[in-house]
């Protein structure tokens, strides 16, 4: 399986000064700020061709990216949420250290990690799945268009 992780590998989670986290936490919240957009995108070439769509089985097809974009865009916002948090508190941790556990706060930054490398591999899939779904949708309804104006 592809590695997603933007960190050094080893126990660099353990390791790192909060300051090197707090970056590392920052280009998270950039890549999610980023995915929402692309996202967006995503929602309006999938409703751009929905309106034309005459065939039972492509609006089948569609209905569930859709479905399965709109389960993307909340994890994606409930993500954001949580990196929002997460780097305030690394700036509290950055002024105090002694502010939270920092076993703690450790292992929480390596859930969160998981948790966005997860949202990143779904994020691929279904972005794969939704330009392979326009694509056929696209080819398949022009097909039919032709045929239905041609006889």
């Amino acid at each position: 399986m592809e590695n997603f992780r933007q960190r050094p590998k080893g126990e660099y989670t353990w390791e790192a000064a909060w300051s090197q986290l707090y970056v590392l936490t920052e280009h998270w919240k950039s890549d999610l700020q980023f995915y929402k957009d692309d996202l967006r995108f995503l929602h309006h070439l999938i409703n751009r061709y929905f309106i034309w769509m005459i065939r039972k089985d492509n609006v089948t097809d569609v209905r569930k990216i859709i479905k399965n974009l709109h389960e993307l865009d909340l994890q994606c916002s409930e993500l954001l949420k949580h990196v929002n948090t997460h780097l305030s508190h690394l700036g509290a941790l950055i002024e105090d250290p002694f502010k939270y556990d920092s076993h703690e706060f450790r292992k929480e930054h390596g859930k969160l990690e998981d948790n966005i490398t997860e949202f990143v591999k779904a994020f691929r899939k279904n972005r794969k799945e939704t330009f392979h779904i326009t694509e056929h949708v696209i080819e398949s309804e022009k097909l039919g268009y032709l045929l239905n104006h041609q006889i």
